[in-house]
């Protein structure tokens, strides 16, 4: 799995290193990104995500089971890419 999370879909931007001269060269900038288990209580399982800082917050606020029905009607989320531990 590549390095976007599972609950926003954020992924990595590219944009430019800007030294003194001002001269441009291109980097990264990458997402900050967790692996975090999470109990799924509506499945009565553990889940492995891949998430941000911000699908953090997103599942503190809305709930697991809320955040990941919308990643699953925005087309984010595959049932695939869910790990279930048991």
């Amino acid at each position: 799995m590549s390095k976007i999370c599972q609950i926003t879909g954020k992924k990595a931007l590219s944009g430019n290193n800007v030294s003194h001269s001002r001269r441009r060269t291109t980097r990264k900038f990458d997402v900050n990104l967790f692996r975090k288990k999470f109990y799924w209580v509506e499945q009565d399982c553990w889940i492995l995500l891949t998430i941000s800082a911000a699908g953090l917050r997103t599942i503190n606020r809305k709930g697991l089971n809320a955040a990941m029905t919308d990643a699953f009607n925005e087309g984010i989320l595959r049932m695939e890419d869910v790990l279930i531990l048991n």
